[in-house]
């Protein structure tokens, strides 16, 4: 199966341990100097981001390539009683309706793209803003990529179980998960699917942010620490 097809319904829940609220509030004091109103979430998945952002006031819609990502969102979404819009879409070939004051595209977004669209991403999502507007966004870090990640990755939960056996391939690292998903009658079912994230050096993405008309304002660590030996690389780029 593809990215997220069966690991899109499973996402959020799988992470729950990764320190959403810090995470949020980090990134929402990176817009606070700018009085935007509102943005979009390029590559929501189940949605955590564009509903925390839609609560402390921002218009938001999520955008996915994934359909069980937005699936979920879409129940997450109704379960706050929130109105966020959720679109299937690929950051490749991202359009809006009209354009916004800033996007958000967190948590490996970028990684799954190869570095030779990364510039083509980068110019997709400057076309969706307002002049001036904002581009905060994630990566995985090399050091992550690299160091951490390759091996296996085990996370037995009550109703699921996940694995992944990941290996460094060059530019990326390939994975191959399996998730065993409990049904209602008590048996399990198995549910297999491949991703591949790549591996973007700093440098690398701020060339690409230049080339598709942003300038760079800073890049962090994760939650604000040092770069080095973060698990992620943190980025506010703006419209030119």
């Amino acid at each position: 199966m593809k990215a997220y097809e069966s690991l899109g319904a499973w996402f959020e829940i799988l992470n729950d341990d990764c320190g959403y609220a810090a995470w949020e509030e980090y990134l929402k004091n990176l817009l606070a100097p700018y009085s935007f109103c509102e943005g979009i979430d390029v590559g929501c998945g189940n949605g955590y981001f564009t509903r925390a952002f839609e609560q402390s006031g921002y218009r938001m819609t999520g955008y996915d390539i994934s359909l069980p990502m937005l699936n979920r969102a879409k129940e997450l979404s109704a379960k706050h009683r929130l109105k966020s819009e959720y679109i299937l879409g690929d950051i490749l070939t991202l359009k809006v309706k009209s354009r916004v004051d800033f996007a958000l595209a967190i948590n490996d977004c970028l990684n799954y793209i190869p570095p030779q669209k990364l510039t083509i991403a980068m110019k997709r999502v400057c076309s969706c803003l307002k002049k001036g507007g904002v581009f905060l966004f994630d990566i995985s870090s090399q050091y992550k990529l690299t160091e951490k990640v390759p091996g296996v990755s085990v996370d037995d939960r009550e109703n699921v179980t996940y694995l992944s056996f990941n290996r460094l391939e060059g530019d990326h690292v390939n994975m191959e998960v399996t998730l065993f998903v409990k049904e209602k009658d008590g048996s399990y079912s198995r549910q297999d699917e491949s991703q591949v994230q790549y591996i973007h050096r700093e440098q690398d993405v701020v060339k690409a942010l230049e080339e598709a008309g942003f300038s760079l304002v800073s890049v962090t660590g994760h939650l604000g620490e040092s770069k080095i030996c973060s698990d992620r690389l943190v980025f506010v780029a703006r419209r030119s």
